[in-house]
């Protein structure tokens, strides 16, 4: 009795364990994740896999730990002196954050952010796994120069 007890306990601690590892990344859902539409997210991000989000939507999506948190549906950006980086066609503004760095496309409505933390660095080369869902929303009439 005493052994099955202790079996017991170790599954039960192994399954904490198990459970604590893949715990859902906690995000906000942006206010604009209707004019996404349904992205179409990357399964891997610089060789991180994708993650459950908590709450669940199309509108955000995590991968990796430290996770990378990609939002669709944030406010559009206005005209900005901040440099636009460029990458395969898409307009991204980054601002930089004590952990990592933001990334804000630019030019559309709405827009996607994708916040990388700083274990990724160089941070910008996560930005080609965005090209199809940041090239599907609606342009406005602004581009990087």
């Amino acid at each position: 009795m005493a052994r099955t007890r202790r079996t017991a306990a170790a599954l039960g601690a192994a399954a904490v364990l198990l459970c604590g590892c893949s715990s859902a990344v906690e995000v906000s859902v942006p206010g604009g994740a209707a004019g996404c539409g349904d992205p179409r997210w990357p399964a891997t991000v610089g060789g991180q896999e994708r993650r459950d989000t908590d709450p669940a939507g199309g509108a955000v999506a995590a991968w990796g730990d430290p996770a990378i948190v990609a939002r669709c549906g944030v406010g559009a950006l206005a005209p900005t002196e901040t440099e636009c980086i460029e990458v395969d066609g898409v307009g991204w503004i980054p601002s930089e954050l004590t952990d990592g760095t933001r990334f804000t496309t630019f030019g559309t409505d709405p827009a996607l952010e994708v916040l990388v933390p700083s274990a990724y660095d160089p941070a910008p080369l996560l930005l080609p796994a965005f090209d199809e869902v940041a090239q599907a929303l609606p342009r406005n009439d602004l581009r990087c120069r």
